[in-house]
């Protein structure tokens, strides 16, 4: 946990600032944490001391890694530890912060970016007492009872294939250029190349950099630049195509899975409350196969249409670092008594200031689903905007949190 200051409030240590806790995406991963005073935290810390809190599992809060989880004994062991590592529980931890951390344990303002914002509706949900005002970044959940990630899936995958004719537009080049890779892998012994942590690039694997490429302002350029170095090149005539290290490198980078395994494990319980996920993106994705196989794709010339933020099974076969942890996998997938991470009835009757930025082409968040939400929570102040998209809060500097708190205090338009 750190407590910002703006260095432009030195000799001021002792102001009675109120506090803003910033709730990171996810979930599963860390806050970053600051090098430099710029950026959205540069603004909150001329109003606020600024929390950033790593959510339990992550970063300083009893880090879950590939390593710490192998002392459990047994997969069962493992998915019942696992079960305290989402919103409910975080909500918890953030209230014990407050009640100890805040003089007179007053309440503070909460920032939620992605899944932040679902912990957040979570607070407003069961402890809105130790809320003063919430702001949201492209953090909305689906609110509804039993398992709403069918319906998530449903709505991703479609705007997952429209961030792909974006992508294949503004990049024409690359559709023969993945057509070469997904044919090499396909055609490899054992179906893919090794990757160098000792898992194995699959054309479906290959098909998961949608999650990092697709839907932040920078993510398109990114990934043309990482397939400009797809290939080694040939220093010996005569000697065999291979993909690079570079690329293969830069590929587990990405997806962050030996870092960050929860991610990998608890994505998919965030949408359940009393039922199970069933390995929702899986049978999803098998209802949009048509679009989505990669080695289809490549046989009728269309282009290959990478995925977005889903977890599927075959991932823990592929991925060496979440190999150990298959079975506990499969069993919160089935898991049917998920608590509840939401309470409409305080929703509808939510006194706390809310304003939330609502990114119209948010491949990650859905807009649909997120209106209806929204319609649910008294009071909420939305600004819909296609300026930016789901990384609006780190790429609009301190803009989009101004808007934000502009709107709560009448000084911006609700637009």
């Amino acid at each position: 946990m750190c407590i910002g200051l703006n260095p432009s409030q030195v000799g001021k240590e002792e102001l009675h600032l109120p506090f803003l806790l910033y709730l990171q995406g996810g979930p599963g991963f860390e806050c970053q944490r600051p090098t430099e005073a710029s950026g959205w935290i540069s603004k909150a810390c001329e109003e606020y001391r600024v929390i950033l809190m790593d959510q339990r599992g992550t970063g300083l809060s009893t880090s879950l890694s590939p390593s710490s989880m192998s002392q459990f004994k047994s997969a069962a062991e493992l998915a019942d530890y696992l079960k305290h590592f989402r919103a409910d529980n975080i909500v918890k931890d953030a209230e014990f912060i407050r009640k100890r951390l805040v003089p007179d344990s007053s309440p503070w303002t909460v920032l939620g970016q992605s899944y932040g914002g679902f912990c957040a509706v979570t607070y407003l949900s069961f402890a809105p007492q130790g809320l003063k005002q919430v702001l949201l970044t492209g953090g909305i959940p689906p609110i509804g009872s039993g398992c709403t990630a069918d319906a998530v899936y449903r709505a991703c995958f479609e705007q997952v294939m429209h961030q792909n004719g974006k992508y294949y537009r503004r990049f024409p080049q690359d559709v023969e250029l993945v057509h070469e890779v997904v044919k090499y892998l396909a055609e490899s012994e054992g179906g893919g190349v090794a990757l160098p942590s000792g898992g194995i690039l699959t054309p479906r694997g290959l098909q998961l950099l949608g999650l990092s490429g697709l839907g932040s302002s920078t993510g398109f350029e990114r990934l043309h630049y990482m397939f400009e170095r797809v290939w080694d090149p040939i220093l010996v005539p005569g000697a065999p195509k291979r993909i690079s290290y570079f690329f293969l490198n830069a590929y587990e980078g990405w997806l962050a899975y030996d870092t960050n395994p929860l991610y990998a494990l608890m994505h998919e319980s965030i949408y359940c409350q009393g039922a199970s996920s069933s390995w929702s993106a899986h049978r999803i994705r098998a209802e949009n196969e048509s679009q989505f196989d990669a080695i289809k794709a490549v046989k009728e010339g269309r282009p290959v249409l990478f995925t977005g933020e889903m977890i599927f099974p075959w991932l823990f076969d592929e991925i060496q670092a979440l190999r150990p942890f298959k079975d506990a996998a499969h069993l919160l997938a089935e898991k049917m008594d998920w608590p509840p991470l939401y309470d409409v009835a305080s929703l509808n009757d939510n006194k706390v200031p809310v304003a939330a930025a609502v990114y119209y082409e948010d491949m990650y968040v859905n807009f649909k689903l997120v209106m209806e939400t929204a319609s649910q929570i008294a009071g909420i102040r939305l600004w819909v905007t296609n300026e930016y998209m789901h990384s609006g809060l780190r790429d609009g500097g301190g803009q989009v949190l101004d808007h934000l708190l502009g709107m709560l205090n009448g000084k911006k338009p609700l637009f």
